[in-house]
């Protein structure tokens, strides 16, 4: 097996905008700078694109050596300021119980603004990958996109709607899906998939206008339903980080010998 690195993929802050890089460093927590924030409700349950389809359309860029954060809307508007780190508190994230430390400063109330629900925007102590380390990257090989455009009856299916860190040129449609426990080299770094990707209505949406326009999950169910995996409605893999590394667009991705 033998492929290329597509694309890659990553979000400052979970939901909003994807950004497509040109490289990346694969830490063993995932890419450098993905899901470094999220925002939560006053409950302190995640916000995601299920509660606000419109958190797609907000452009977040984080600067690591000034610790700044900037938000782009889409009427142009631009909320930037020095983040300022206050106490820790509880939030589920996917139902799951993690610890994260609030962050002070305009971001809160421009989306609270946005979506007209009050939220606030936290830091988890050790990265924001839904699955924990064994879920740290994400992985869908582009032919599994042309796969499911065949099977919805349109000419081709955005990537950025299943909202992967790293897209594989060169392989069969959902040949992914047989590299559960492998070893995957993918440029310098080298991932051990643990997992299917089950997928929810987020992927219904248009990530140019965050509405509903593809019924994705009806055309998984249709011909993805019946397969034993290990999340329903999947889609790409997610992978721990055996070896860390950077990885370029054109890299290569290649099986290793166990």
């Amino acid at each position: 097996m033998s492929g290329r690195v597509a694309w890659i993929s990553l979000a400052p802050v979970k939901a909003t905008a994807l950004q497509l890089v040109d490289e990346v460093e694969l830490l063993e927590s995932g890419p450098k700078g993905d899901r470094r924030f999220y925002f939560v409700t006053d409950t302190g349950r995640l916000l995601n694109n299920k509660d606000s389809g419109s958190l797609q359309l907000v452009r977040a860029d984080y600067d690591e050596p000034a610790d700044t954060l900037a938000l782009r809307f889409e009427d142009g508007t631009v909320v930037s300021a020095s983040v300022e780190r206050g106490e820790e508190i509880e939030t589920r994230f996917h139902s799951r119980p993690r610890t994260a430390r609030l962050v002070r400063g305009p971001w809160a109330e421009a989306v609270s603004v946005l979506i007209g629900e009050r939220v606030r925007l936290v830091e988890p102590a050790h990265g924001a990958a839904d699955r924990g380390r064994g879920g740290a990257v994400t992985l869908l090989g582009t032919s599994s996109l042309e796969a499911l455009a065949d099977a919805l009856g349109v000419e081709a299916v955005d990537g950025r709607r299943f909202r992967m860190n790293f897209g594989i040129e060169g392989l069969g449609a959902h040949e992914e899906d047989a590299w559960l426990g492998r070893r995957i080299a993918v440029g310098e770094a080298v991932v051990v998939p643990q997992g299917n990707v089950g997928r929810c209505v987020v992927t219904n949406q248009s990530p140019d206008t965050g509405r509903t326009d593809l019924d994705t999950l009806k055309a998984l169910a249709a011909y993805r339903g019946r397969l034993e995996t290990t999340e329903p409605l999947p889609f790409g893999v997610h992978a721990a980080v055996a070896a860390p590394g950077r990885v370029r667009v054109g890299d290569r991705v290649q099986s290793l010998p166990t």
